[in-house]
């Protein structure tokens, strides 16, 4: 898959990643959905013994036949030290190597991680999407900013994830009475859309089947 060489450096201070953030923000379009879905990607990372090199992992999953279309993965040395709000300048670099690797160009591309509910609206999931140029998910197993009240016990319900005054995500309900997964805006969608696709690529797990093959991937090959 070809991906556009990314517009700055990564290796670059804390500061500096901050102020990258700050402008690529602007750039983020929250708008926009997918008439017809078919093909969903979920990318997941995992770390070596020191830290020092990750396994980066990519799963093309087909949501109408649920079966998975092709799957890559790559090692690469990590540059960027562990800085909350900061992990795409950690990840991306090795996430953008295996997806390069596609033949397939999926149709939307799924995070373990943040996208608008973020401290800067600029999380993994935007990032990416700004770097792919593609309609992005980020479906967080956990909250970074923000507050919401516990939706209905029902699989698809949801309730508003604000932080400042604003709506930056979902709580979703993914399975009955499970433990809410976190959806927020990456690029290229709508927030409603972003939860659609979410629930769309959930089978019978709390995370989207995509996410949850991209992450038995990495944890394969790091036993390995």
């Amino acid at each position: 898959m070809n991906v556009p060489r990314p517009p700055h450096a990564w290796s670059v201070s804390p500061a500096r990643a901050v102020q990258i953030q700050r402008r690529l923000a602007h750039i983020v379009i929250a708008t926009g959905r997918i008439p017809e879905l078919r093909l969903a990607a979920g990318a997941d990372l995992a770390f070596l013994p020191g830290k020092e090199r990750c396994i980066a992992g990519v799963v093309v999953w087909d949501v109408r036949l649920q079966a998975i279309v092709e799957q890559r993965v790559v090692v690469r040395q990590v540059a960027f030290p562990y800085v909350p709000g900061l992990l795409s300048f950690r990840e991306a670099p090795a996430l953008i190597a295996a997806i390069r690797m596609l033949r397939t160009v999926p149709d939307v591309f799924l995070f373990d991680g943040q996208g608008l509910a973020h401290p800067r609206r600029f999380g993994l999931a935007c990032h990416m999407g700004v770097l792919l140029n593609r309609p992005t998910v980020g479906c967080a197993k956990s909250v970074l900013v923000g507050d919401y009240d516990e939706p209905a016990v029902l699989r698809g319900s949801s309730a508003p994830l604000v932080y400042e005054g604003q709506d930056v995500g979902r709580a979703v309900r993914t399975r009955d009475g499970i433990k809410p997964v976190y959806v927020s805006v990456g690029h290229r969608l709508s927030l409603d859309a972003a939860v659609a696709i979410t629930l769309a690529c959930v089978t019978r797990y709390r995370l989207p089947e995509p996410t949850r093959l991209a992450d038995q991937l990495v944890s394969r090959a790091r036993s390995a």
